[in-house]
């Protein structure tokens, strides 16, 4: 198996249990247009972020890291009429790219997009409504300070989805001095027996390449 065979399955996957969706690839050709970097989560995983926000029964979502939206959507679409995401991002540019998708998708009115370093939003955020469900998808170098936060601001049994905490196998090497690798080692080594929160790390493969989602739930 190698990484041709491993997009050709996510293809598969996206043509039998996804169908085309105009507004989402809408969102990824605009993100193109505008230079971002493509990072986003794969289609397939976005709808299983979509489908995991449902299990959750979540009202009240929050994203750190909102690139040009398209996770952002799939979680905005997994709201009942009354929920809300609010969503972190450090790029001003960014965020005028997700402002315009959201916008496109019929969904910027359950979307509070905050731009700003995410460290200072977040503790901004104290006092605020409890999060039923968090996605973290910003700088791995803040992965560990990202989930504290949300084990502050999430509800009791809220969910928390961390991407990218593979990387390639790289998690392994405690040598490495990439900083994505670094930040990523310390969330597992934070996680380790914290009575807080109960979690398990899920490797995959796809047009991601290798990597995995971190899975958590609030205890």
């Amino acid at each position: 198996m190698n990484e041709p065979t491993w997009s050709a399955v996510d293809a598969y996957i996206g043509d039998k249990l996804l169908g085309d969706d105009p507004a989402l690839s809408a969102a990824l050709a605009y993100n193109r247009e505008q230079e971002l970097p493509p990072i986003d989560v794969s289609p397939a995983q976005g709808k299983m972020l979509f489908l995991l926000a449902q299990m959750a029964g979540a009202r009240h979502i929050l994203e750190i890291g909102t690139l040009g939206g398209y996770s952002t959507i799939w979680l905005a679409r997994a709201l009942p009429d009354d929920g809300r995401v609010v969503t972190l991002e450090i790029d001003q540019r960014h965020a005028d790219v997700a402002r315009t998708n959201l916008e496109q998708a019929g969904l910027a009115d359950k979307v509070d997009i905050r731009v700003g370093d995410a460290h200072d939003s977040l503790a901004a955020m104290v006092g605020e409504p409890p999060f039923d469900f968090v996605f973290i998808d910003a700088d791995k170098q803040g992965n560990a300070a990202y989930v504290d936060a949300a084990i502050r601001l999430g509800r009791r049994g809220a969910t928390i989805v961390v991407d990218n905490v593979v990387r390639e196998g790289g998690i392994l090497d405690p040598a490495s001095d990439d900083p994505r690798i670094e930040g990523t080692r310390a969330l597992f080594d934070m996680l380790a027996g914290d009575p807080r929160i109960d979690a398990t790390a899920v490797q995959t493969v796809g047009v991601k390449k290798w990597d995995g989602f971190l899975l958590a739930r609030l205890c």
